[in-house]
Parts: structure tokens; C-alpha cells; sequence
């Protein structure tokens, strides 16, 4: 196994985890399923319906076509055959931004974007974190952007109805440059169909979809498509500093400010005198100055500086000043989301929520139920199509992904240069970051990071923080609050 890929292992876990959706919308264990076993998908002509809805206080009229685009491999012989879903305003014009979502992974439906925040309806997930979510029902998403965007839902192969070409190993695909070839080709393609070249092109990536929009985008700009922005929630691109390796002190300093928003919400610090914003701010502050410095200084910090830093990450987290000495100062995320309620874990993907001590939760909606009955009774895909597939590809194979990157020991990985580049060369581009506070998967203190050492003209960068998790979204404040953030974006108000 190359040496970058060796490197890579533990990331996986954490690239695979970060597909799952946040608070009562995640899994403890992600659905799996072997791509060999998924049945054939056939669509071979479009499936539009007509309808309407009420998005931001203005009635919409939309045509949903369910469609598929054949794409090819870097040899140009067949790759997959991708199902898109877009959701196209009767009066679109070629002027109309076309914003192309997806989720993460690596290989995962884009049904959490599409039934969290994007679609006409919305999975209801009530601020109750302890609701039965047998009980969460689709109802109309008037948050959506569709009064100022249309919508293409882009799930990759051996997802949703997407699949491989006959005779095509799903292994194939298994890499960030063949994963991103397919979502460039469907935009290609999808432009070329609809007649909508020079439309104004966004990319909304999710999770590892925030490594798949930057390398789809390059490989648009190679072939003449430029995008003129990218919206990145949960965003990993600075993939390292997210993965707490030992020796990695920017990682803990980081962390700092989700470890502070989730000792805040359980009520394990101080709150007076503060508010929570105050309270994560000086959160980072404070692991960007003072507890950064004495990691550094490892063990030559004097036994009073390391006593001091203890005392302050207590206040800031709520866990005790000796388990924190007893770490070296170095406590993961894992391990404050172990700690702090001894015999239960706070929820990777959304702190908030508490699992058992196994990291079990009963409490998981089943998003595939929720995408069949849509597609055949909204959508009216036919039943002989075949089934939508919610679970994640696996294999035998599926553990040797291919990240393309530079397998040197010297090597980096490419996003962060990829979206200063497209960033650099094209004025008008826009990128939006945002993260949930209690995330600790992506964290906030590491998309804070990212945009002070990334290099980008941040005249053309907005980063936001919002109230929830991973998929903050399934907060109906935060899902409007999003939205917003995402009209301004394509309005070019800033």
C-alpha cells in the first residue's frame, strides 16, 4: 500500500462517518450494501411532473424531471449511467443560476441535502432532540431556494438510482477523480439537454461532497465550464486538520471552539456573564493564543503553565483539569465526546444528541422509505425502474479508495490549492463555508482555519456558523438561515 495511502486510513473512518446525517437525522453505523448486489435502474426517457410551492413568500411553478446521463471514464469507454433530479421553474430563462447538490461519502445519496434543505419538501425534524422519528413526516419547504435557483440533485454511481455501466467493476469509481469526473460530465451534460449554456453554475457540496465540488470544478474549468461559485456545509478540505493525530497540536487548538459550544449546551461550564457566541469566541481565542503556545512548548512548559491551561480548558469544556493534564492537554474530540457524560457519547456528527455507551441510538429515520414513497407517489417514477438505494457502497475493494493525491510521504492533498486557484482565477466566483457549531466531525475552529491560511481573496469568501450539527439544516432556524445565505450568494450581493 503506497505510503499516502497508509496515511490515509484513519481518514477514511472519518470521511465514511461524515456522510451520515447529523442528530436524529444520523446512523451509528451506516448502511451498507456490496454495489454488485443493487438491482438494475432503467429510466431510458425522462419522468417530469408539474407543481408548485411557495419558496421564500413567492409562489414557484416547476416542472421535476427524473433523468439519466451515461458518463464515461478517463479511457472513454462507459463509466455509469447517473439518475439526476432537477427541479426547473416554467419560467427559467438562461439567466437563472442552476445550483448541482450533493452529499458526501466517499459514495453516499444526496438525500440528506435533497429532504434536508434543498427539495419542496423537507424531512420535519422537530427541535425536540427526543422525538420518536418514526413520527418525522415530509412537509412543504418554503426555506428552499428555488424562488431564486433551480435544483439538480446529483446522486453518484451505486447510489440512489445512479448505477455503473454493464460490465464496469463499482471499485472503478472508487476515487476522487473518477467520482468527480462523473458529477463534471452530469453538468456538462445536463447544461447540453436543457439548453442552458451560460446559465450561471453552482456547486453545493456536503461533507466529502466539499472534496468532490473543488476537483469537479477544475475539471469543469479544463473543459470550458466555469462555476461561478461553490457552497461548501461541513466542509473538509483541510482534511488534517480535522483528523486528531497526536502530534498534529493545530488539530487540538482547533477543536477547541466545538468542545466549548458543546460544554455550553450540556451545561457542564460557567454561562454567566457571557453569551454563547462570546463564549465560543473566546473559546478561540484562547486555543489559538495561550493553548496552542504550550502545546508547542510540549514538555517544556513548566508544570504551573501546564496546571494554568488545564484549569482554563475546564472552564472552557466542562471537563475536569486533571483529565486534561492526564491527556498530555491533548483530549480528542472522541474522547470529550466519551468523557463528559460518563457511560453515554455525544453524537459525532451532532453533540447535541446522546447515544448509548455502544454509540447505539434508536432514533434513526429510514430515508430510503422516505425517498421510494416520494419518487413513485411525487414523482411518479415508475415501480419496473427499479429501487432507490439510500446505503453506502461497499467491497472488498472499497478500503483501497483512491485519492489521487501524491503518495510521497512529502506529498499534499489538492482541494484547498484546487479552490484558490478557481478562486484567483476568476474574480467573479463565490465560495460559502458554513459549519454547525456542535459538529465535531467538521469543525468550526478548522473552517476558521482554513480560511486564514488558504490563501483565497476573501472578498469573495463569506464563512457562517450555524446553530446545530453536521447537517445543521435539520434545525428549521438554521435551514432558513442557510437559504438566505445561499440566495445572497447567487443574488451576487456580495
Amino acid at each position: 500500500m503506497p505510503p499516502k495511502t497508509r496515511l490515509l486510513q484513519p481518514l477514511l473512518a472519518l470521511a465514511l462517518a461524515m456522510a451520515l446525517p447529523a442528530g436524529r437525522v444520523h446512523a451509528t453505523e451506516p448502511g451498507f450494501v456490496d454495489p454488485a448486489t443493487l438491482d438494475q435502474v432503467s429510466l431510458p426517457t425522462p419522468v417530469t411532473t408539474q407543481h408548485h410551492g411557495v419558496f421564500n413568500g413567492q409562489r414557484i411553478d416547476y416542472a421535476a424531471t427524473v433523468e439519466t446521463y451515461a458518463t464515461t471514464g478517463a479511457d472513454g469507454h462507459p463509466a455509469a449511467r447517473l439518475v439526476s433530479t432537477a427541479y426547473i421553474a416554467t419560467s427559467a430563462d438562461n439567466a437563472r443560476p442552476l445550483i448541482f447538490a450533493f452529499n458526501g461519502g466517499p459514495i453516499a445519496a444526496s438525500t440528506p441535502l435533497h429532504f434536508g434543505l434543498l427539495g419542496p419538501q423537507r424531512l420535519a425534524v422537530p427541535d425536540d432532540l427526543h422525538a420518536d422519528a418514526t413520527g418525522f413526516k415530509l412537509v412543504d419547504n418554503r426555506h428552499a431556494p428555488l424562488d431564486v435557483a433551480d435544483i439538480v440533485i446529483f446522486d453518484p454511481a451505486s447510489t440512489g438510482y445512479s448505477r455503473v455501466a454493464d460490465g464496469v467493476a463499482p471499485a472503478s469509481q472508487f476515487s476522487t477523480r473518477a467520482d468527480a469526473r462523473q458529477l463534471a460530465q452530469l453538468v456538462t451534460a445536463w447544461l447540453d439537454r436543457h439548453g442552458r449554456r451560460g446559465a450561471p453554475v453552482y456547486l453545493l457540496g456536503e461533507s466529502y461532497g466539499t472534496l468532490r465540488a473543488p476537483e469537479a470544478a477544475t475539471q469543469l474549468k479544463a473543459a470550458g465550464t466555469a462555476v461561478d461559485g461553490i457552497i461548501l456545509l461541513g466542509q473538509a478540505d483541510n482534511i488534517l486538520e480535522y483528523a486528531q493525530r497526536r502530534d498534529n497540536i493545530i488539530s487540538y487548538a482547533v477543536s477547541l471552539p466545538t468542545l466549548a459550544a458543546l460544554g455550553w449546551y450540556h451545561g457542564k461550564v460557567d454561562r454567566r456573564g457571557h453569551s454563547f457566541a462570546q463564549f465560543v469566541d473566546a473559546a478561540s481565542a484562547y486555543g489559538r493564543e495561550r493553548y496552542l503556545s504550550t502545546l508547542f512548548l510540549g514538555n517544556r512548559a513548566s508544570a504551573q503553565q501546564r496546571e494554568e491551561v488545564a484549569q482554563a480548558l475546564q472552564s472552557f469544556t466542562g471537563l475536569s483539569a486533571d483529565a486534561w493534564l492526564k491527556a498530555d492537554l491533548k483530549l480528542s474530540k472522541v474522547a470529550y465526546a466519551r468523557q463528559l457524560f460518563p457511560g453515554q457519547i455525544l453524537a459525532s456528527s451532532d453533540g447535541r444528541y446522546l447515544l448509548d455507551a455502544q454509540g447505539n441510538s434508536s432514533s434513526v429515520p429510514d430515508y430510503n422509505a422516505v425517498a421510494e414513497r416520494y419518487y413513485r407517489q411525487v414523482l411518479k417514477v415508475p415501480a419496473q425502474a427499479g429501487h432507490y438505494s439510500t446505503a453506502m457502497p461497499t467491497s472488498s475493494d472499497f478500503n483501497a479508495w483512491d485519492w489521487d493525491a501524491n503518495t510521497s510521504p512529502f506529498g499534499d492533498y489538492p482541494w484547498v490549492g484546487q479552490l484558490r486557484e478557481l478562486l484567483v482565477s476568476n474574480p467573479r466566483m463565490r465560495l460559502l463555508v458554513g459549519n454547525g457549531y456542535y459538529d465535531s466531525q467538521t469543525t468550526i475552529g478548522a473552517m476558521d482555519y482554513l480560511a486564514a491560511q488558504s490563501g483565497f481573496p476573501m472578498d469573495q469568501v463569506r464563512t457562517r456558523y450555524y446553530n446545530g450539527g453536521h447537517m445543521m439544516y435539520t434545525v428549521e432556524r438554521s435551514a432558513a438561515d442557510l437559504a438566505d445565505d445561499i440566495r445572497q450568494m447567487v443574488r451576487r450581493t456580495w
